[in-house]
């Protein structure tokens, strides 16, 4: 049965929020102010389907792309944007409000740039026998066929249609295809998850559609199944190979802000540790002034980053280790070597190496995270050990959703 609803905010996901009956209901793509018509979804008591907006919010615009509101990838593209830009900065503020930490927090850096330079598209078989290629739809695991994403970075040219390509000759059944892309200076870099083993024809088959679509490399579960270029990305200045299926920031404009902010709230330091450093964005950076120590729990990036560290020139000495910050965290002796210590943990946060920063004296960490929920944890562990936070600068690389990054400077002692 439909409902006429007003709404009363946008909240933390995205959806606007109404109050009907004594409880709250979230409806997708909507606006404060607005009065809509919606109706139920089902096995989600608490969701309602937006079906028709009945007074708009003067701050509604026209969304971009087509697919918006069948795909699940973005959730805000109605929104005007300065607008946009407050309530996601809105998310950190409250969500440090409920931890009970109060601290400067700047204006939202839009660091979008020129967009995603990487994507995981999804293939499957369905029961026609067609092969959808594109992305889940909202809140399903069904998947909407794409044909263009204007989102994605110009690197990202051709990386849909490679994947329609590859899904065609791998032929996947009802459980979908895994096809990661990433832009890279040498080309579309392609890990395929979710097919089984390779036979002999197949991997030739394969060959020949990285070499129409001219990818770099194809792997298959990280295993190389063909290069035809190394697929390389400039870090400061230092070039990088990346292992398959590599973890990068969002957006080339996302991962340099987030440098910025990390080398400025490190000013002075002379050793530097950088736990979860993965391929190194701010391990290369920084060590045109300071010596570093990097861990990471991925061998491959690990391993991609001594390489890169040392075959460029200029910088100061870098030593790269494989250890894994959840079960074996830095401890406080350790921790004596340095006199800045940067994180930058999954969206899981860093809670155990948390925890024995709080006893260290280490006089400044900087914080880089990818959930403000789990960083109010953190930050909080390290508030209650002594240190106090200077401030917080949220950054927006996945514009259009509610995700946010944010960075913070803490210094030990009152």
């Amino acid at each position: 049965m439909a409902e006429h609803l007003t709404i009363d905010h946008v909240g933390h996901r995205g959806d606007g929020v109404a109050f009907t009956g004594g409880h709250t209901v979230f409806v997708p793509y909507t606006l404060s102010g607005e009065t809509v018509e919606a109706g139920p979804v089902a096995d989600h008591p608490d969701r309602r389907r937006l079906l028709r907006v009945e007074s708009a919010s003067p701050e509604r615009i026209a969304p971009f792309c087509r697919y918006f509101a069948a795909c699940g990838g973005c959730t805000i593209q109605h929104w005007q944007p300065d607008s946009y830009a407050a309530w996601k900065r809105r998310i950190v503020v409250d969500t440090l409000g409920h931890a009970g930490i109060e601290c400067p927090v700047d204006d939202l850096i839009d660091a979008h740039g020129a967009g995603r330079r990487r994507i995981t598209a999804h293939a499957r078989r369905s029961g026609d026998g067609e092969v959808r290629v594109g992305f889940a739809a909202a809140n399903s695991h069904a998947i909407v066929a794409i044909e263009e994403c204007p989102i994605l970075d110009p690197g990202l040219h051709g990386a849909l249609d490679a994947a329609r390509a590859l899904a065609e000759v791998l032929k996947p059944t009802t459980k979908p295809l895994d096809i990661q892309v990433t832009a890279t200076d040498g080309g579309l870099d392609v890990d395929v998850r979710g097919s089984g083993p390779l036979p002999t024809a197949m991997i030739a088959t394969l060959s020949r559609v990285a070499e129409q679509h001219r990818l770099a490399r194809l792997t298959r579960h990280g295993e190389l199944v063909l290069m035809r270029r190394p697929p390389v990305i400039g870090i400061g200045t230092a070039q990088v190979t990346l292992p398959p299926g590599s973890f990068l920031q969002a957006t080339t404009a996302g991962e340099e802000a987030l440098a910025a902010l990390v080398a400025k709230h490190c000013k002075g330091a002379k050793h530097i540790a950088d736990l979860f450093c993965g391929v190194g964005p701010f391990a290369l950076r920084l060590a045109t002034r300071a010596g570093i120590a990097a861990f990471d729990s991925d061998s491959g990036a690990v391993a991609a980053l001594q390489k890169a560290a040392t075959a460029t020139s200029g910088l100061k000495p870098i030593k790269a280790e494989t250890r894994d910050l959840f079960r074996r965290p830095l401890v406080p002796q350790e921790l004596r070597e340095y006199d800045a210590v940067v994180f930058d943990p999954p969206r899981q946060g860093a809670q155990a190496q948390v925890e024995r920063l709080a006893v260290s004296k280490t006089p400044v960490v900087v914080a880089v995270s990818c959930n403000a929920a789990t960083f109010a944890r953190d930050a909080r562990i390290l508030i209650d050990g002594g240190y106090r936070i200077e401030r917080v600068t949220p950054v927006d690389q996945f514009r259009h959703t509610p995700h946010v990054e944010l960075v913070a400077r803490f210094v030990h002692g009152r």
